[in-house]
């Protein structure tokens, strides 16, 4: 059964339900509060603006983004499979990611690929179907599902802070691997998505506290 988040109201009741299913994030929950469900735009439209932001700060890939954006108006992948790659570049995106988007763009035009349909796949096919393309990793191809096509069950083994996140709030002793991340999610099919959601709360609550704490403390 894949279920998706498309709304505020369908989180919660995801997470309810993964907190009755595992009593473990019952304090998590309590610290990091109820998650405010995040989307964004889906398509090819989605999963660029994911890649140009790849290995960058939030700042800086926003800045490329909204260049990118506004020179493509409206933004559509035969215009970006058509576009030279020196307008690109010079638009701020790197060399492999002009590759990526272009081959992107080549695959949903020759109809060999559907974003939209991943929306309705099992997770791990899905993550699979976009990882087999060039220049997609495994964080970008969660990130597109669970945000862009509010997938239920997308899980972002690879993300640092849902790793830390998972290694404070279950008591690990050491962070755990993007392979390891894989089986502790186990119990909260098909609502990884949910988890990670809250995961991700649970890491600002956390680090929002050692802010204060270390704002408080002089020798910090």
């Amino acid at each position: 059964m894949i279920l998706h988040l498309n709304t505020q109201a369908e989180l919660e009741h995801a997470i309810h339900t993964l907190v009755k299913q595992d009593p473990r994030l019952k304090p998590v929950l309590e610290i990091a509060g109820m998650p405010a469900l995040r989307r964004r735009e889906p398509g090819y439209a989605g999963l660029a603006a994911i890649i140009c932001g790849q290995q960058l700060s939030t700042a800086s890939a926003a800045a490329i983004w909204s260049r990118v954006s506004a020179a493509f108006d409206p933004f559509h992948h035969d215009t970006l499979r058509r576009a030279r790659a020196d307008r690109l570049g010079r638009l701020g995106l790197s060399a492999a990611k002009i590759k990526t988007l272009k081959a992107l763009a080549r695959e949903i035009a020759s109809e060999r690929l559907n974003l939209d349909v991943l929306a309705n796949e099992d997770a791990d096919a899905a993550h699979n179907t976009l990882t087999a393309l060039h220049g997609i990793g495994p964080w970008t191809a969660d990130v597109y599902l669970l945000f862009c096509l509010g997938h239920g069950d997308a899980w972002p083994a690879g993300d640092l802070a849902v790793q830390e996140a998972v290694k404070i709030g279950l008591g690990l002793n050491t962070r755990p691997t993007a392979k390891q991340m894989t089986p502790i999610a186990e119990p909260w099919r098909p609502l990884r998505g949910a988890a990670a959601h809250l995961w991700w709360s649970y890491y600002r609550a956390i680090k929002k506290r050692e802010g204060v704490i270390a704002g408080q403390d002089p020798r910090r």
